[in-house]
């Protein structure tokens, strides 16, 4: 009852009582008039008045238990219409049989009855919807805030569309007013949603901005290709409009955001990506009921593994990260999305043997996902010793700790940039899927050791994107490497699905390469994200050419010459496979260069390294 009552005030009470009242008498008496014609005997005149000393009160009562009092009057929404409906429904039931058990003569005719419960319906439907349009379309504009609202086109007429204008509609504080449809179903065009009309898309933005006075357009369409976005998108901005979108199918799928939250059009949303179709019952089926533990779990790739690992019931998630700052925010995240109770965040850096072991000894991980590394390709090939101890070392202690405990999968996460490496990055990453295969192949190894290899991933931590956008933000220029420089991009999302995909179907000793789909060249992504700010790329923002940096290439590979392409059950993933070293051999290389680390220096490590990965092509200083 406390709802009920929440914003009940004598006032307020007072004054909504004398409105209903009103409308209800009015019904009553109208349902009289249409009964007799509208010349109404004397005696049922003064039965008349009899009647509404106690129908009115029944209903009024009925009302506030329904909580027609308590709420907003200005919100009405289906819930609200069936509430009046009931509570009106129960006063003319309880009219009806006092008509059949008391006195006819001196009660109301059946006739009444079922007309005043149309009427009452009506009037308080429309007194109600009445304050609900008056509060969305004119009380802004009596605030003084009218001017601030920018004229809006939705283009897509179906359930995002309207939940969209919807929402404008009901919270002026957006800024937006929708004016317009625009869509290319013949069956919808000329028609009205929430009383704002379907236009013809197919004439374009231009007849709409002249015809509807547009400012905005909000592209309410979840399943648009890259290819239509992108066409709109360039026709908002040669007409001066701004642009924004509804989240993705991709994205309402997760659970992340509702179709109602608009965003604006983001670089991700213009590269095609296909929807990725995933085999979640396997991915539940491994993960369900087991402690699932990650490294580098503040990481891009890492924060979204735990994210979608939690998604599927383990019976823990252990995220490891040295980074405080980027642990706190995942566990955060995960506490405030119900999390809290299976996550366990823990500080740990990979190459602290002991405590890596004292984490596995407490809670015994089932599942292993190794996302720690050092990334960023220029950073390392001034440290060529970091990269080797995080990447390679920390990798062969990890799969050993792994070995040891049990662990029924390790899943390493790798890199386009492992094939036929230009980067002690790359190289590092190499040795490390060389210790995984090798160490596969030793006897008495239950654990299934595999990596998965991916390129770049859009809005990772030091990736080209936001540095782009920071570039863009002052100014420019962008600066690109080379004209002809080319790179692989996925979502984070889309990434890390396949990663877990991928897992179920390993045996051990694998590779898993993900398809990519086609090779982006940067200056094109560096010129869509300048036209997405609204600039014009070498005239508003300059485009730089600055060199590649040592390690980096022109393009990257899909997979080395010694290894045998496989298919597998999913079709964006594909298994690489080739003869493993010997465990041995492979590791006391690596006991070897972990003490060449501390006294040589970069250019003798790499030529070190050069020597167990022929194919590394290292820069030399």
């Amino acid at each position: 009852m406390k709802t009920v009552f929440r914003y009940l005030t004598p006032a307020r009470t007072l004054v909504l009582a004398l409105a209903y009242s009103t409308l209800f008498v009015i019904s009553l008496k109208l349902a009289y008039e249409l009964r007799f014609d509208f010349n109404i005997p004397a005696e049922f005149n003064e039965r008349f008045l009899n009647q509404v000393l106690w129908i009115v009160p029944l209903k009024l009562g009925l009302l506030l238990t329904f909580g027609q009092f308590g709420g907003l009057l200005s919100y009405f929404r289906l819930p609200d219409l069936s509430r009046i409906f009931f509570a009106l429904f129960i006063a003319s039931i309880g009219l009806l049989i006092a008509f059949y058990f008391g006195d006819r003569n001196q009660f109301v005719p059946r006739s009444v009855i079922l007309g005043d419960f149309l009427f009452s319906i009506i009037f308080i439907t429309g007194f109600r919807m009445t304050l609900r349009i008056v509060r969305e379309r004119y009380m802004v504009g009596q605030t003084g805030s009218e001017k601030k609202l920018k004229r809006t086109g939705i283009i897509g007429a179906g359930d995002a569309g309207a939940q969209i204008a919807a929402d404008l509609l009901a919270h002026p504080r957006h800024g937006m007013r929708p004016v317009c449809f625009l869509d290319d179903d013949p069956e919808k065009l000329k028609r009205h949603i929430h009383g704002i009309s379907v236009v013809d898309k197919t004439n374009g933005l231009r007849e709409a901005k002249t015809k509807y006075g547009l400012e905005k357009v909000i592209i309410a369409m979840p399943s648009a290709s890259a290819r239509v976005i992108t066409d709109i998108v360039r026709q908002a901005r040669d007409l001066g409009l701004e642009a924004e979108m509804v989240p993705s199918l991709e994205q309402l799928a997760t659970g992340k955001v509702k179709a109602n939250q608009i965003r604006p059009v983001d670089i991700q949303d213009l590269l095609g990506r296909e929807q990725v179709e995933l085999e979640t019952e396997k991915i539940r089926r491994m993960i369900q009921g087991r402690v699932v533990l990650v490294t580098g779990a503040g990481g891009s790739i890492g924060s979204e593994l735990c994210r979608q690992i939690a998604q599927n019931n383990p019976a823990r998630l252990l995220m490891v990260e040295q980074n405080e700052y980027a642990l706190f925010q995942i566990e955060n995240e995960l506490s405030e999305k119900g999390y809290d109770s299976i996550s366990v965040a823990l500080i740990a850096d990979i190459l602290d043997t002991k405590r890596i072991h004292a984490i596995f000894n407490r809670y015994q991980p089932h599942l292993v996902f190794h996302a720690a590394a050092h990334k960023h390709v220029h950073l390392m090939e001034r440290q060529p010793g970091e990269a080797l101890k995080n990447n390679s070392v920390g990798t062969e202690q990890l799969a050993n700790i792994s070995a040891q405990m049990g662990v029924q999968k390790f899943v390493l996460i790798s890199t386009d940039k492992a094939i036929n490496p230009t980067s002690v990055m790359g190289a590092s990453k190499r040795l490390a899927e060389i210790y995984l295969q090798a160490k596969q192949k030793e006897n008495g190894t239950l654990t299934r050791f595999m990596a998965v290899r991916f390129g770049n991933v859009l809005g990772s931590s030091g990736s080209v994107v936001p540095i782009f956008r920071n570039q863009i933000q002052k100014g420019g220029p962008v600066r690109v490497t080379h004209p002809d420089v080319t790179r692989y991009f996925m979502t984070i999302p889309e990434a890390v699905g396949l990663v877990l995909q991928a897992a179920t179907q390993g045996d051990g000793g694998e590779i898993f390469v993900l398809d990519m789909g086609k090779p982006i060249k940067i200056v094109d992504l560096a010129r869509q994200m300048i036209e997405l700010s609204g600039y014009r790329p070498d005239i508003d923002i300059e485009i730089e050419y600055i060199g590649l940096r040592p390690g980096e290439k022109l393009f990257e590979e899909l997979q080395h010459d010694t290894e045998d392409h496989q298919e597998t059950e999913h079709p964006r993933i594909r298994r690489y496979c080739s003869e493993p070293s010997e465990a041995v051999v492979v590791r006391e290389f690596l006991r070897n260069i972990e003490d060449d680390i501390l006294h040589l220096d970069r250019n003798g490590i790499k030529e070190k390294l050069k020597t167990f990965i022929p194919e590394y092509r290292a820069f030399l200083d």
